[in-house]
């Protein structure tokens, strides 16, 4: 059983919303999923993953500025902000103190709820710490 976690953090590498899809979903679903929770901000950071010209439009709708690369097969190129990309480290790191969890690293429980669970336990500490 695979499963893919898609998140946001605040600058400080703090996670602040959790969403898990299957495995073998797109990166779009967990955008979609996560887009009405988004805080007021001035830039997203993201991977290519995320690179799609609605997901573009909606935060260009919200006032949010996108540094997200574009895919290899776009046949026009996107212009962002390398200097500011490079501060996608903070959203990896994230991720690794969430692997600290032995639990979450594992991948433990079968059921998505529990692991999503887990993960929601994991992430309320390293907030506060």
């Amino acid at each position: 059983m695979n499963t893919k976690l898609h998140a946001i953090c605040d600058s400080q590498g703090r996670p602040l919303n959790l969403f898990v899809t299957a495995g073998q979903v797109s990166d779009y679903i967990g955008a979609r999923a996560l887009l009405s929770s988004l805080p007021d901000v001035d830039w997203l950071l993201g991977d290519r993953g995320y690179d799609a010209d609605w997901f573009r439009e909606a935060l260009k709708d919200k006032g949010i500025r996108a540094c997200i690369p574009g895919r290899k097969q776009r046949k026009k190129a996107v212009k962002y902000d390398k200097r500011r990309y490079k501060r996608r480290n903070r959203i990896e790191i994230m991720f690794g103190r969430l692997k600290d969890w032995r639990r979450v690293a594992t991948r433990y429980d079968r059921c998505p709820k529990v692991f999503l669970s887990a993960i929601a336990l994991a992430a309320t500490v390293i907030y506060w710490l």
